[in-house]
Order: C-alpha cells, then structure tokens, then sequence
C-alpha cells in the first residue's frame, strides 16, 4: 500500500509540474529557411531545458495565417506568443491583437514594422544598421575600394533587407572610385540568387562585387558564377553552417554573423521575463559580427 502511495505522489507531482510549466506559441515565417531552422531549434533546446511547453506554428510566408496562428494561440490560453514575423508591415496587426488580449509577445528577427513597441512587447534580434555595414566595408577593402556593385535584395516588404541595403549603398557612396549598378530581390533564396545571378551575367553587366543580404542568396550567386567562371567578390549574411562552408571553399569571400541560436534562446528567456512581468527593454540586441576566412573558426561552433 505505501509503494502504491508513493507512486501516485509522484504521479501527482509529474502533473501538477506539467499544469504549471509555461506555454508558450511560436509561430515561425517558414519551417524551411535555414536560419530560421536554426532560431527554432534554439527555442526548442531553450525550452527544454528550462521545462517550457511550446507550440510551434509554421506561417508559410502567409502573413494572413500568422495573424490566425496569434489567435489561435491567444483563444489557447498560451501564457506568452513569440513571433518571426512574415512581414514588417504586418506586426502592427499582431501587436495590437496581443495588447487587447494582454497577452505576452515576443517579435524574433526580423525588425517589427511597429513605429514604438508597447510595454508586454519586446523585439530581439540584430541592429540591421551593423549587418551591411559591416559586409560591404569588408568588401571594398578587398577590392581595393573600387568597382561596381550589384545588391542582393532579401525582400521587399523586409525592413531588414532594406536596411542591409541601404547600409552597403552608405558604404559605396563613401568611395568615389565604387558605384552600385544593379539591386534586385531575390527573397533569401539561394535558386532565386543563382536566377538573378545568371541573368546579370547573361545581359553582360560589369560587376566586380556581389553584396547579398544573406548567405543563401550569396552561395546561388557563387554558384552562377562556377558555370560562367568568372571571378567576383561575394558577400553574405548570417554566418550559417551552409555560408561557413562557401566561404572555406573560396565561393564567398565575407559574411556576417547573425547569431541565430542567441536569438531563439534570448527570445524565450524575455518570453519568460514578460511572463513573470519582469521588466525589460523595448529592444533586445544580439551584435552582428564580421567573419572572413581568417576567422571563421570561431563561428563554426556558434553557428550550430
């Protein structure tokens, strides 16, 4: 009879733990980018370490479903909601539905389009001001601070992309002897980058430097260019496992490292903050950080 009682007490204990450890949604842009692959493991690890329930939700690039995924978890009764958001433009939506519900949120990423946040929710992530910055100076140094530019655009409706954009044409603006010639989208994809590459090359633009706003779209350049054998100067973004790889190869010559894992631990540890109704900071930054082939090693670590 005591081994009986022991063992529902611990039965009871297992439950009430489980009725008490925090519920947290997370709806991700995609499932199939690998830098948000790599936030959302993060979150993942995060959480189980800290005994978290969480729900994942993927947006499919639909900002439509992530408005319907935010209530979905609201009408849940989720304690907080940590959001990639598909769109700037669209977080605004998403803030006010959390307020009215007093609900905990968490923007992850990318820059939310909201002018200010309100208290109960915060946005981590990168300062884009740096991310560009740093590439496209790295990049001028190794062409000597002269030659044509052709830009890589993320996404169009991305206040990060076209931050990172407007970084590198900061830059070029500052050498007399560089001008950008050419700035397309090619939505962070690396097919879409190899296109846009191939279609450069193939209307015979001069371009002697290639500044992608992320790996993806720098590694569908470098491929581009395998087939034609020309030699450019690529830089990426994000300092992903892939990214790493092709700047060891010689394909890209820069990146930046963008520290996902950070990002997804931090933003569920403010989630939990915010929950607790701890105080904190409107904005949360994870630093950018340049990585060239000289000091990849370090990054190879951090960027699984």
């Amino acid at each position: 009879m005591k081994h009986c009682k022991i063992i529902l007490l611990v039965g009871l204990l297992a439950c009430s733990a489980s009725a008490l450890a925090e519920k947290i949604g997370v709806s991700m842009a995609y499932f199939d980018q690998n830098f948000l692959t790599i936030i959302r493991q993060s979150i993942e690890k995060e959480a189980r370490a800290r005994h978290v329930d969480v729900q994942f939700e993927d947006a499919r690039g639909d900002t439509g479903r992530q408005a319907d995924q935010v209530q979905s978890f609201i009408a849940s009764g989720v304690d907080a909601i940590i959001v990639d958001p598909v769109d700037s433009a669209s977080t605004p939506q998403l803030t006010k539905m959390a307020q009215q519900a007093k609900m905990p949120l968490v923007y992850v990423n990318r820059t939310p389009g909201d002018k200010t946040l309100p208290p109960g929710v915060v946005f981590v992530g990168s300062d884009e001001r740096e991310s560009g910055t740093l590439q496209m100076e790295a990049l001028a140094k190794l062409a000597n601070y002269k030659g044509n530019v052709a830009i890589m655009i993320g996404n169009l409706t991305d206040a990060g992309a076209l931050q990172r954009t407007k970084d590198v044409e900061q830059v070029v603006a500052k050498y007399p002897a560089m001008k950008v010639v050419q700035k397309q989208p090619a939505n962070y994809s690396r097919s879409e980058g190899m296109d846009l590459m191939q279609n450069w090359t193939g209307n015979g633009e001069a371009i002697d430097i290639v500044a992608a706003n992320n790996d993806e779209m720098a590694i569908g350049a470098a491929m581009a260019l395998e087939k034609s054998q020309k030699k450019l100067l690529i830089g990426g973004i994000d300092a992903t496992p892939d990214g790493l790889k092709a700047l060891a190869s010689d394909k890209i010559q820069v990146t930046v490292f963008q520290d996902a894992v950070g990002q997804g631990k931090t933003a569920l540890a403010v989630a939990l903050k915010l929950i607790k109704g701890e105080k904190v900071e409107s904005h949360v930054w994870i630093p950018f950080e340049l990585v060239t082939k000289e000091n990849m090693q370090t990054y190879v670590e951090k960027s699984h």
